[in-house]
């Protein structure tokens, strides 16, 4: 009952509808069997010697089953396999009740295989699934199954049947009534029938990946050895998409293959287009903390400029303050010497690696750490890496006033703020207590405007020592 109420279910969510094609499907022309067939598919190579743990086994071992490499492991996969370091080759002995899972591709319109694959599952006492995604016509080819083998009963299943015919058919098929059901994708997911061992999928160059490595999981759910068939039409040629999903599916069988076949598929379909480009995939060339820096400033500047009426909180006090609400990041740009001098870091390297996580600091509780393990393997620090070590809070405490860029230059200091146009910041306490300094320094500090840029200049600033002081003596006045 809960296998026939889970299918119910899926069916809810599946359209199923006549005509309709599933995510990833593609258009095929006409070309000769062998090209079509032969070319795309190509054939099983069945393994012949290997090594375990130091030790070789032959192909009598594993019909011995001491060992098998493992093409497909149709149970669901242990978290643990997620936390392994590689994934590209699995092998191990297999449990006693899982059997590997042979896969076999022809062209579609092979009866005597049909044929074949079939009787031999029901004369072991198992029965078949034949998946057939097209609503409208579904009958008639469960009526060509039903001619083709007259010793078989079979039935078809599909997501717009009432529900109460679809639990009957259910029902019957795990009662072992019907020997083949022909149904659509529906039993995709949630279907655990240890005595279905073999799957025939027509028209696979249509369906994803997912959907494939879905459908050949629903069998050899228990010991008995089963079979999965793609079927493909003779005489259509394969796009350059559909070859390489097939291929993909017949390559990636090994246990713990779904994460090979999810990258094979992104590779195919492309990542996206949250950069601009249609199905782009540039995070590979930006990087993914740049992406998220890209990211993160986009919204940023749509929530505070275009929808910003549509998306202020009423419930804001005027004096409320948000580190991160108008800047996403400040950058930082000097003259001063700051580094970690070779005499202190002799290694290059490890200056690299130094100079990277001290980049990615933002708490002063980290930034007090990094201080403490720098002293402790290299010794005392110098002068300049103190200075570059107040780089992080000079950073943070920018941000935290609204500015997105700070330049220490010939004993100045220029803080640039956000554009003109991002009205609710220059109406905010941040501002205000930056025009606070400004009317209590007169003579040191001055505003200034280039286009819709502002800026404000600080003199006498020989040291970030100092400017970090400055930047504190702001954040502790009252705004105007």
């Amino acid at each position: 009952a809960a296998l026939a109420l889970s299918l119910l279910a899926a069916c809810r969510h599946s359209s199923g509808g006549p005509g309709e094609e599933p995510a990833g499907s593609t258009q095929e022309t006409d070309i000769s069997q062998e090209e079509g067939t032969a070319a795309a598919l190509g054939s099983l190579k069945s393994f012949t010697a290997g090594t375990l743990d130091g030790k070789t086994f032959t192909q009598e071992d594993i019909q011995a089953r001491d060992v098998t490499i493992v093409n497909f492991w149709a149970l669901t996969c242990p978290p643990c396999i997620a936390e392994m370091p590689d994934l590209a080759a699995f092998a191990r002995a297999l449990p006693d009740n899982v059997q590997v899972i042979t896969v076999c591709l022809d062209g579609f319109g092979n009866e005597e295989l049909v044929r074949e694959a079939i009787s031999r599952e029901l004369a072991r006492g198992g029965q078949v699934y034949y998946v057939y995604n097209r609503v409208n016509n579904i009958a008639d080819v469960t009526a060509g199954l039903a001619a083709l083998l007259p010793e078989a009963n079979v039935s078809y299943a599909h997501g717009q049947m009432k529900e109460s015919e679809l639990e009957r058919i259910m029902y019957d098929f795990i009662d072992g009534e019907v020997d083949v059901l022909v149904s659509t994708t529906i039993i995709e997911t949630g279907l655990d029938i240890s005595n279905v061992n073999t799957i025939i999928i027509n028209n696979a160059q249509n369906f994803g990946l997912s959907e494939l490595h879905q459908l050949r999981g629903r069998v050899g759910r228990s010991s008995r050895k089963a079979f999965c068939y793609l079927f493909v039409p003779p005489g259509n040629p394969l796009t350059p998409v559909a070859r390489r999903r097939l291929q993909a599916i017949e390559s990636f069988s090994e246990l713990g293959s779904g994460i090979h076949i999810a990258m094979q598929d992104l590779d195919i379909r492309g990542a996206g287009n949250l950069l601009g480009a249609e199905q782009s995939g540039f995070i590979a060339d930006l990087g993914y903390e740049t992406y998220q820096r890209i990211l993160r400033e986009a919204v940023l500047e749509l929530k505070t400029q275009e929808f910003a009426d549509v998306l202020s909180d009423p419930t804001d006090t005027p004096g409320k303050d948000a580190a991160d609400e108008f800047v996403a990041d400040c950058t930082v740009e000097s003259d001063l010497e700051l580094l970690l001098p070779p005499e202190y870091v002799p290694q290059e390297s490890e200056r690299i690696s130094l100079y990277k996580e001290l980049d990615g600091i933002e708490r002063e509780l980290d930034l007090q750490q990094f201080r403490l393990r720098l002293e402790d393997r290299f010794g005392k620090i110098p002068r300049v890496t103190a200075e570059l070590l107040r780089i992080p809070r000079l950073r943070r405490l920018a941000q935290s006033l609204g500015i997105e860029r700070v330049m220490l230059k010939q004993g100045r200091m220029y803080l640039y703020f956000v554009d003109e146009t991002n009205r609710a910041y220059y109406q905010s306490p941040m501002f205000g207590r930056c025009l606070g300094y400004l009317q209590a320094n007169p003579r040191r500090a001055q505003l200034r405007q280039k286009g819709e840029k502002r800026s404000m200049l600080i003199s006498d600033v020989p040291t970030v020592e100092e400017a970090v002081a400055i930047l504190q003596q702001i954040l502790a006045m009252q705004a105007l």
